[in-house]
């Protein structure tokens, strides 16, 4: 269906869901062989029509550059032909991951002679919002497929013609595998009321999962009527203790603000306890003068520092995704997770220490998705994790929390099995 002929974005929306519904029950039953024949066909259809996908990627570019998109975002939305390679090598990895739904685990005998456990299931519908990366609908239609769920995508306007030659792509995988072409379904309209139709429709969708800038992610949490998985901010610390190995500190703190700015888990605030500071800070800024990265310090980092912006009370609670850096010189280990619990987005927050008392400490008070000790934020990450893939990060702690990959896309319900038992 074109753009053009939807005039009740309402009515479309909901055929789309009942649609979806009836798709998510075929899914649920499909077997791994099924789900990964489908991954693969995908695959081929994205490698088979590059030329397609790419006449329509400069179809968005161009109207980018038109209506004034800056570089960055026009970097996002590019379709490279590596990018166009790791969208089509990302489904072949997913389709070699361990399949989790239908495992049963935890099966035990109870008293009365039955066998309890849980069964992983699939979520059953999944709704996606996300802008800009249009790799974006390959990653999700491809997790979504792998734990059994049917997905309805709607991808931001700005790359609008690269959905849909790739959802053109995942529909002719599906339907080549004996699969419902309804399975995956790519919203085929960029008017914005389609993403309140989506996230007001509980009876056909089960979860949504927005991706994208903190304006999108507050209007979703905030309007909602179906449960959301979500992070909001990325305010992710590292702090350096007193008992740290001062070459590891060094180390982290580099690579965790500088090897990539615009990420979610890259480091925002550097938090160093007073005995140190006075040893690292210079070597630390060094480094990052030499990277470019601008510095707000607190008045205690300022006196080591002098060269070193005043930081507002704002800067503890902004995620910069840029090349600036927040540091306050803290008094130990309780006023890191005092600042920590203060400011933090629940996200990922790391301890530099060689102190295994300490360390357990921060692992079990710091209440955030990950808690790393001597390694970087920049971890924090569903590949890097093991997953394979990840749709996201949540910061909730219902249902998922941390890297959202296959696991989190699904479910367990019990399974009971008996031998004629009846309750007395």
């Amino acid at each position: 269906m074109s753009e053009r002929q939807i005039t009740d974005i309402d009515a479309y929306m909901a055929d789309l869901g009942r649609r979806a519904r009836v798709a998510s029950r075929v899914l649920a039953r499909a077997t791994t062989r099924q789900k990964n024949d489908a991954l693969s066909a995908i695959a081929d259809a994205i490698d088979r029509r590059r030329d397609a996908i790419a006449a329509a990627n400069r179809i968005d570019l161009e109207q980018g550059a038109a209506k004034g998109l800056d570089a960055a975002l026009l970097d996002r939305l590019e379709l490279t032909e590596g990018r166009v390679d790791t969208m089509i090598e990302g489904l072949r990895q997913i389709a070699t991951l361990p399949d989790p739904i239908g495992a049963i685990t935890d099966l035990d005998y109870r008293p009365s002679g039955l066998q309890v456990g849980r069964m992983r299931v699939p979520l059953g519908v999944v709704g996606i919002i996300y802008e800009s990366r249009p790799n974006v609908t390959a990653d999700a239609a491809g997790l979504c497929l792998k734990s059994g769920n049917a997905t309805l995508l709607r991808g931001g306007s700005e790359a609008f013609e690269s959905n849909q030659a790739i959802a053109a792509c995942i529909e002719q995988g599906l339907v080549e595998a004996g699969l419902p072409a309804d399975g995956v379904q790519v919203v085929a309209t960029t008017d914005r009321a389609a993403v309140g139709a989506m996230i007001a429709m509980p009876e056909f969708v089960d979860v949504i999962i927005p991706r994208g800038g903190k304006g999108l992610i507050e209007r979703i949490s905030r309007d909602a009527r179906v449960p959301v998985i979500k992070h909001l901010d990325g305010i992710c610390h590292v702090f350096i203790d007193a008992h740290a190995d001062l070459d590891k500190a060094f180390d982290i703190a580099m690579n965790a603000k500088t090897q990539r700015y615009g990420t979610c888990n890259t480091m925002e605030t550097l938090l160093v306890d007073e005995s140190v500071a006075a040893t690292i800070l210079p070597r630390l800024a060094a480094g990052y003068r030499e990277k470019g990265v601008e510095l707000r310090g607190c008045a205690r980092t300022r006196e080591i520092l002098p060269e070193t912006i005043v930081a507002t009370e704002a800067d503890w609670d902004t995620e910069y995704l840029a090349p600036i850096l927040a540091i306050r010189v803290v008094s130990g280990l309780d006023a890191a997770m005092d600042h920590i619990a203060a400011h933090g987005s629940a996200h990922t927050d790391a301890i530099v220490t060689e102190d295994y008392s300490r360390a357990r400490r921060f692992l079990r008070e710091v209440d955030s998705s990950s808690v790393m000790v001597n390694a970087s934020t920049r971890f924090a990450d569903g590949f890097e994790y093991g997953l394979g893939a990840e749709i996201g990060i949540s910061t909730d702690k219902f249902h998922a929390r941390g890297p959202v990959g296959l696991e989190g896309l699904s479910s367990v319900k019990f399974v009971v099995l008996g031998n004629g038992e009846v309750r007395t």
